[in-house]
């Protein structure tokens, strides 16, 4: 009985997440422009556009990336106690909101350490972003991004079955009735963490390899540069 009553919740967490992500793609979005203005303004970082934040030290991106999923888990938090309140009947309606939570903090990283999303194939990278943050490896499947509106939906899919059999577990608590706002808050504040900290290694080891990139081709060419000799 244990058994079905897990197996039917993941099915349910499951179909939520793939509904919630689905809207966080079509919908939820963070506005570059405004996003950039935020950055100069809440944390001082002193950029013009997003590849000015390669010139920063990497322990400032660092710090204001922490900043930005603390944030990102007391909302969730306070979204959870409150639909938590309801149990298992609000379940949908608090991992929709939850999902797009966890999505414009996983865009907010990726502006953070100089990714941007406009193009089709900056989207998709963004995505396998998500489902590095799910504990999705989609390495493979890096060649088969030929039509980003067909591999958004296999990886939200993707990212929906491994995330329900994560929290599942934990999300069973909310069949407890006067505990399930304290838990859903809980519950909602550990996996934006989660996946927050899991989204700062993926783009932090990209920026980090960029940058490496870009310091070996600047020396390269002031190897190859022809010096001027004064005249005597």
């Amino acid at each position: 009985m244990a058994e079905q009553r897990k197996s039917w919740l993941r099915r349910r967490v499951e179909n939520a997440l793939v509904t919630g992500l689905t809207r966080a793609y079509s919908t939820v979005r963070v506005d570059p422009a405004k996003f950039l203005l935020h950055l100069r303004a809440a944390y001082g970082l002193p950029i013009s556009g997003y590849h000015g934040v390669h010139s920063l030290e990497i322990g400032e991106l660092d710090s204001v990336t922490d900043s930005i999923i603390r944030s990102g888990m007391k909302l969730a938090a306070l979204e959870g106690a409150g639909l938590g309140m309801g149990g298992l009947l609000t379940i949908v309606s608090d991992l929709g909101i939850l999902s797009a939570i966890t999505m414009r903090t996983i865009q907010k990283l990726s502006l953070l350490y100089g990714f941007e999303f406009n193009t089709d194939d900056e989207i998709a990278e963004l995505w396998i972003a998500a489902a590095s943050a799910a504990g999705v490896d989609i390495s493979r499947e890096l060649l088969e991004k030929e039509v980003v509106n067909k591999f958004v939906p296999r990886v939200i899919q993707r990212i929906a079955a491994r995330a329900s059999a994560e929290v599942v577990e934990k999300w069973a608590g909310r069949m407890i009735p006067l505990a399930s706002g304290a838990i859903g808050a809980a519950l909602n504040y550990w996996f934006v963490r989660a996946w927050g900290e899991r989204a700062k290694a993926h783009f932090r080891a990209r920026h980090l390899q960029l940058r490496q990139r870009t310091e070996r081709v600047a020396a390269d060419e002031r190897t190859t540069r022809p010096q001027l000799v004064p005249p005597s």
